[in-house]
């Protein structure tokens, strides 16, 4: 089997040797994603639902890159440094995913890789007839 990968550029991606998605066949894999600027600084310091529509977005683009969509998806974790705040991010994941619920995963963490980030998503998905 062939594996398609995509990567957004971020720094730590080579430097950790990892990419932002891989396809193996049906399967889609997206790794943990922040919500990142174009400048990659941190997008909406502060701003739970922002950070995690903007990390969404990115998952989104990186299924499309892939052959897939958020019909598609099967699978999301979200990992929050403030679990009180849990409307926000499921307000953001339920504006994205709407008519596709997929099965989901909420954690709160002590932190993430940069302490402006709020909340990190990783997402699977399943493209098969």
């Amino acid at each position: 089997m062939t594996l398609q990968r995509v990567s957004t550029g971020a720094p730590w991606e080579r430097a950790v040797g990892y990419c932002r998605a891989v396809r193996g066949g049906d399967h889609v894999h997206v790794s943990g994603t922040v919500a990142l600027n174009p400048d990659r600084t941190p997008h909406a310091p502060g701003d739970m639902y922002a950070q995690t529509l903007r990390a969404l977005e990115t998952i989104v683009g990186a299924l499309g890159e892939l052959g897939a969509g958020v019909e598609h998806v099967v699978r999301t974790r979200v990992y929050v440094t403030d679990i009180t705040r849990w409307e926000e991010v499921g307000r953001a994941h339920g504006h994205i995913f709407g008519d596709h619920p997929p099965a989901s995963t909420m954690v709160e963490v002590r932190a993430l890789m940069d302490p402006l980030f709020l909340v990190e998503v990783e997402a699977d998905a399943f493209v098969g007839g």
